[in-house]
């Protein structure tokens, strides 16, 4: 398999889809803000029902794990998923 690339806006849907499935709301119901800090480096805080739960870069990657095994139909653990901030695409993601 190839290099692929996740765009900003399907990091943010699978985090939107795996957040919904545990919380077992819609998925139209999550609002996520992708981050980025040399420090601390990816993250995402997600806002659901007046909630706030803030995601470090290992939810993150599970959640694309979940995206890929549920939306593309591929083996989730067969996948090395890179996060990459990008100048003009903002955070998006490659899976090889």
């Amino acid at each position: 398999m190839g290099k692929i690339k996740i765009s900003e806006q399907d990091v943010v849907n699978a985090l939107c889809l795996h957040l919904a499935n545990q919380k077992r709301i819609s998925p139209e119901e999550v609002d996520i803000e992708l981050m980025y800090d040399d420090e601390y480096g990816f993250s995402a805080e997600a806002h659901w029902s007046g909630r706030k739960q803030i995601l470090a870069t290992v939810h993150m990657i599970e959640a694309l794990r979940f995206w890929l095994d549920t939306q593309m139909n591929m083996d989730p653990f067969a996948a090395g998923i890179e996060l990459v901030l990008d100048d003009d695409e903002g955070i998006i993601a490659f899976v090889r």
